[in-house]
């Protein structure tokens, strides 16, 4: 070796490395590329019986394109069956018949591809009709469930008001007359109290409205007491919690 060469001692390196790490990035990657592509083009092409109903279904549609796009536009005056109502007596815009009582828009088309009859329906109008269907009647049955609900509830509370409004009345009652109100123990009826409900029609509270009002002049929802039974039946709107 010549004086001022420097050895290179990683020269003989790459013939002690295995053959897998001795391959480029390169050729790593493009052996990669060529899997997924021999993975693409592993589907399976089309039948021609699959061609042919391929290309028969879009003849159909290009077809129902341009009929649906003829319909939009009026019939010219230059088609005979035009002149021949033009000849009868037929305005542009007016209605068939002399009485007026006849259509004034042409027929409704309907195109038809399956092989069913004229009077049954197609299939997918009636399958969007069903579905239409079912979710109007999810539809009433959540506002009548709702509405049941919210009928519930004004009857509970109504109840329980006038289970209030009859012990108001009792306790004033009791006070107008000079005599105590008999109260039950609460804590033997603790357990009970909360399983059954006191049961206070809307007659007791009217029977003991009255009296309130025959006998004492006073008013409960009012809140206060009357000189005369007019001066009550003037100032007082009326007898029912509603009414105030």
């Amino acid at each position: 070796m010549a004086e001022g060469e420097e050895e290179d001692y990683m020269r003989d390196l790459f013939q002690f490395l295995p053959p897998e790490a001795s391959l480029p990035s390169e050729k790593v990657s493009s052996s990669k590329t060529t899997v997924v592509s021999k993975s693409l083009n592993k589907r399976k092409p089309l039948s021609w019986q699959e061609q042919k109903k391929l290309k028969r279904q879009q003849k159909q549609i290009e077809e129902d394109r341009q009929t649906l796009a003829s319909l939009e536009s009026a019939i010219p005056e230059s088609n005979i069956g035009f002149k021949m109502l033009k000849q009868m007596g037929y305005v542009p815009g007016s209605t068939l018949g002399k009485d007026g009582s006849g259509r004034a828009e042409p027929v409704a088309l309907e195109i038809r591809r399956g092989r069913a009859g004229l009077g049954k329906e197609d299939s997918r109008l009636e399958k969007a009709r069903k579905e239409k269907e079912k979710f109007e009647s999810g539809q009433k049955k959540a506002e009548e469930l709702m509405v049941d609900f919210e009928h519930r509830q004004k009857e509970r509370w109504k109840g329980r008001r006038i289970v209030v409004n009859f012990h108001k009345a009792e306790a004033v009652l009791a006070q107008l007359d000079n005599r105590e109100i008999i109260q039950e123990d609460t804590e033997e009826n603790e357990g009970e109290g909360e399983e059954e409900e006191e049961i206070i029609t809307e007659e007791d509270l009217l029977k003991i409205l009255m009296k309130l009002r025959d006998e004492y002049y006073y008013c409960l929802f009012c809140g206060c007491r009357y000189d005369s039974l007019e001066a009550l039946e003037d100032n007082c709107p009326g007898l029912f919690e509603e009414d105030h």
